[in-house]
């Protein structure tokens, strides 16, 4: 069993920043593919980055490719979201999610466990 805590949501003006951390505890994090997806009010979840276990590889949606950089450090079971020049479309509930396979992807449902997620509001 894994255990996934996000942090470091909140309120940010449009061309902000914020870093978001998700903690693992339970089972072996370095060996699972970490991922960020988000859910905004009345839209279904979308999927944002994903990053291997080594850290060596990572997937970008197109809407945050160059905006969003997806890190890990697997000494302290942690994955990292630094979101640059957010945008007020980029506002919503922000989850990570821990896979046991061993590509990265995109696809929700392939995730095993889940955070209970952070709330990102960017104001025009």
């Amino acid at each position: 069993q894994v255990q996934l805590v996000e942090s470091g949501g909140g309120l940010v003006q449009a061309g902000g920043s914020l870093r978001l951390s998700c903690a693992a505890s339970g089972r072996s994090f370095a060996s699972f593919v970490m991922g960020w997806f988000r859910q905004a009010p009345g839209k279904e979840r979308e999927f944002v980055a994903a990053i291997s276990w080594s850290g060596g590889s990572t997937y970008y949606a197109d809407s945050v490719k160059g905006r969003f950089t997806i890190s890990r450090d697997n000494a302290k079971n942690t994955v990292y979201l630094q979101m640059n020049s957010l945008k007020p479309e980029d506002t919503a509930v922000y989850y990570c999610a821990a896979d046991r396979e061993i590509v990265v992807h995109s696809i929700a449902a392939r995730y095993d466990y889940w955070g209970q997620g952070t709330q990102v509001t960017v104001s025009s």
